[in-house]
Order: C-alpha cells, then structure tokens, then sequence
C-alpha cells in the first residue's frame, strides 16, 4: 500500500535497527510502532534524536493508551495511529509528517484532550494570560514545527523559542509537550 506513493528505502525489526538504519540511510520519514524488540520505538526516536537524526516519525501501533502517545509525541513524533484505523488515515498521517504537521488518530486525540482537561485549571483565563507572540508560539509548536523551524519563523533564536515554550507550559499548566498540543487543539490554534 505505501509503495504506490511512497519510496521505501528500508524495513527494520526491532528498535536497534531501526537506529542503525536510520542513521545510515537518514531517510525523510520513518513508520515506527511503539512496541519493538530490542528497544521500544519510543526509545529509538529518543535515541535518534540524540543522534542528530532528524527525520520525521509516525507511529502505527495498538496502544490506544494516551500516555504511550504523549510519550512518543514528547520525543518528537509527528503522528500517532491506531492499527484499527482506516488505512487513508495512515496515509493522511505520513502526508502530514511530511509537511512537518501533527497527525493524531482522532481516539488519541480524544485521549489526551481528556488527560489535559484534568490536570488544567481554567483554561480559558489561562490562555488570556499568554502575550500575542506566546499564542505565535505555541501555535507553531502544537503545529509540530521544531523549535529551529518556530525561531526561523518568528525571527528569534531557538533559545528564545523554547524559553517561550516552557513559559507557556507553566502558565497553562501542561506538564508536557503532548499536554501542550492537546491543549491548543482544543483550543482551536492547531
């Protein structure tokens, strides 16, 4: 199904390969799932990370939890599909990766809108607390742009897009870039 439109340079079985591969063939983007042998998928995408491997991920996986979604969108995911779902959504989500946005399955989406309504308190004061560039901000952010990709936009440096970014954390009481993005999507700025 994915080669009709997609080039597939590599497939991996386990987590290790999937770094090791991915570091050799550095390729634009990668469909992980969370549940690997050798090391988990989230573990490699924190490890390719760390790596300087910048490509884009998306993980198709079972795990309906939202705590295995916010886990792989805190590490830097772009997407995040259930296996259930309609293959257009997956195809959707790798569109999207592509362009740098966020893709989640519309039940994790759900999810972790539900885990950030309970841990934030009176959102709609709290968003008037943020100045103009902090809403420029976290939109990009939830958006799924890089804090690079923010600072080149907003003509700031990276530094300043995170010091922004984790003052909007504070402010809105997320506790997690997942909680962020769930945050402003309920909010409509992603």
């Amino acid at each position: 199904m994915l080669e009709e439109e997609f080039d597939i340079v590599g497939t991996v079985s386990d987590g290790v390969a999937m770094v090791t591969e991915a570091k050799r063939l550095r390729p634009d983007l990668i469909l992980a799932d969370v549940s690997m042998p050798e090391m988990n998928g989230i573990e490699a995408l924190m490890k390719l990370r760390s790596l300087g491997v910048e490509s884009k991920v998306v993980f198709l996986t079972m795990h309906i939890d939202a705590t295995y979604a916010g886990r792989a969108l805190e590490a830097g995911a772009l997407g995040y599909i259930l296996k259930t779902e309609d293959p257009q959504i997956l195809i959707a989500a790798l569109r999207a990766a592509l362009r740098g946005q966020r893709y989640l399955s519309e039940q994790i989406a759900r999810s972790l809108e539900a885990v950030t309504m309970r841990s934030s308190t009176s959102a709609v004061s709290l968003m008037g607390r943020l100045t103009q560039r902090q809403l420029e901000v976290l939109k990009l952010f939830s958006e799924g742009y890089t804090a690079k990709e923010v600072a080149d936009r907003l003509k700031i440096t990276s530094r300043t897009a995170e010091f922004h970014k984790y003052r909007i954390m504070a402010i809105l009481n997320v506790k997690s870039s997942a909680e962020l993005v769930a945050y402003a999507m309920r909010h409509g700025l992603a």
